[in-house]
């Protein structure tokens, strides 16, 4: 909703500034412009990425228009979760969760909180490092180093689209002013025209210099930072369940592991001590 607003204001904005200096909008509309500029951009977004950084691109790029799923609830949703999984471990042992871990979809715990059990790369990433800690074979420290690397690689693997649009946009302006040397190398071979045709002719090919940046630091720049964002906020679920299971598996209680968890989140999403230690009470007395 916050994408197609701030579209909006900037068209409002570039537009309404122009018609306000007296400018006429049927100027602005040059199709062979939008082709030249629209066309290179395309032609180097796919010599430039690879097939599977083409895909994840467009695959993420639906995105933008939904609204962050990673709020106050989903975190208390999560970190009673983990409370839950690790108060069992702690009363019946690391065995007790091994069925839960294996199927989590017909997990009886899992299944209490569907937000966490549907997201696939939370549910992975938690199951796998679960299955580690039942395995026994390995230490904290060496569970930690592992979990880096793959926060590490899961976040690289993120920033690709993000990147890709970078580049993006930072070629925009440069096909614009392309667009506005074709239109000058149009204009200059018209020059016995009358000068009012020959001003429109000018007119046309700054056109292409105007999109260009509009369309660069206006439109995909913008779409890049969000995606990068979008990402961050992804990352911070993980480094949660991460230093969580960390503190257990140092042998802090799971009152106190969860509370490791609920400091690593962000201010703005972070659920207050009382309001977590009042919802996993609700879910015990169910």
């Amino acid at each position: 909703m916050f994408v197609i607003i701030g579209y909006v204001a900037i068209l409002g904005s570039v537009i309404g500034g122009f018609i306000m200096a007296g400018g006429h909008v049927a100027a602005l509309i040059q199709p062979n412009e939008l082709v030249i500029i629209g066309g290179a951009a395309l032609g180097a977004f796919l010599v430039s990425n690879t097939p599977k950084t083409v895909k994840s691109t467009l695959k993420m790029l639906p995105s933008v228009l939904k609204g962050s799923r990673f709020n106050k609830t989903l975190y208390i949703e999560l970190l009673s979760m983990l409370y839950e999984i690790l108060a069992k471990v702690r009363k019946e042992g690391l065995m007790s969760i091994e069925s839960d871990v294996e199927n989590p979809e017909a997990s009886p715990v899992f299944s209490k909180y569907p937000s966490i059990q549907h997201d696939h790369h939370a549910m992975e990433f938690l199951t796998d490092y679960l299955r580690l800690m039942v395995g026994g074979n390995l230490n904290a420290f060496e569970i930690e180093n592992l979990m880096d690397n793959e926060i590490e690689t899961h976040h690289h693997e993120g920033e690709v689209p993000a990147h890709a649009l970078a580049k993006l946009a930072d070629g925009l302006p440069a096909f614009g002013i392309v667009a506005a040397v074709m239109g000058v190398v149009h204009t200059m071979e018209s020059v016995g025209i009358p000068p009012a045709e020959l001003g429109k002719l000018i007119a046309a090919a700054l056109v292409g210099t105007f999109l260009g940046i509009l369309l660069s630091y206006g439109f995909v720049a913008p779409l890049a930072t969000l995606l990068e964002q979008k990402l961050a906020e992804s990352t911070k679920m993980f480094q949660c369940m991460k230093v969580t299971l960390l503190a257990s598996m140092n042998g802090y209680a799971p009152q106190v592991a969860v509370e490791f968890g609920r400091k690593v989140l962000y201010s703005t999403e972070r659920p207050g001590f009382r309001e977590l230690e009042d919802e996993v009470k609700q879910r015990k007395s169910k």
